[in-house]
């Protein structure tokens, strides 16, 4: 549960969860008007350009998609384990997450299609390493499941039962820093356009720093880890 979850993935859940708003409100804004993390709403909209015969959009929604797959497949890779424990390769992943971003940035000054498939495979890849841990999901990338369980914990509070406050304050925690994150992605975006995208690329590079400084303030051994 969320009690057990240590202070370095509190930390990082919530610049994680700023970083995808900041990627997700500038890929709506700067591209087609279409998110880069909502994949629900991207799927309807594949659904539509279908039906609708626009092949372009069609393409386009799909290569989404399918990139956000791939990111998410290659963090399995890095980081092999679904146990969230320090000493995995989330540094490594972290690095790679923010010259995804870094690379983005003139393809979506382009209006190229690379630029929000680049940024799709990046944010796929940072959800998969916040990973499940004693039953608590922890999720950055989108809040449909942190908003979901906050409900259904208000729903149980109401019924008299017991009201788990830490996972609670994990559920508020993201959804806020997501939140915030799209408000600083949308403020920027109307200054600095697509170098917006700086400031998520230097978020995820200095969470893969800090991530190493803190193993090694631990001196954490792990064969697994780098």
């Amino acid at each position: 549960m969320a009690e057990r979850l240590a202070t370095w993935v509190w930390v990082g859940a919530a610049a994680l969860a700023s970083v995808a708003g900041i990627v997700n409100v500038v890929g709506f804004l700067g591209f087609q008007q279409q998110a880069v993390t909502h994949l629900t709403g991207n799927t309807s909209l594949l659904g539509a350009a279908l039906v609708g015969g626009d092949a372009g959009m069609a393409i386009g929604l799909a290569a989404m998609l399918a990139a956000f797959v791939a990111g998410a497949m290659l963090s399995g890779l890095i980081v092999q384990e679904s146990t969230l424990r320090l000493g995995r390769r989330y540094g490594v992943a972290l690095t790679i997450e923010s010259l995804m971003l870094l690379a983005a940035i003139p393809l979506f000054r382009q209006q190229h299609l690379a630029g929000p498939i680049l940024a799709a495979m990046a944010c796929g890849l940072q959800n998969a390493m916040a990973t499940t841990y004693s039953g608590a999901l922890v999720r950055t990338s989108h809040v449909s499941g942190m908003f979901t369980d906050l409900g259904i914990m208000l729903g149980h509070a109401l019924r008299g039962l017991p009201l788990g406050r830490r996972r609670l304050a994990l559920c508020v925690l993201v959804i806020s820093f997501f939140f915030l994150g799209g408000v600083a992605g949308a403020l920027l975006f109307a200054r600095i356009g697509y170098a917006s995208l700086y400031l998520p690329a230097a978020l995820t590079g200095c969470t893969g720093l800090g991530y190493f400084a803190y193993r090694q303030l631990t001196r954490v051994r792990d064969p697994g880890g780098i």
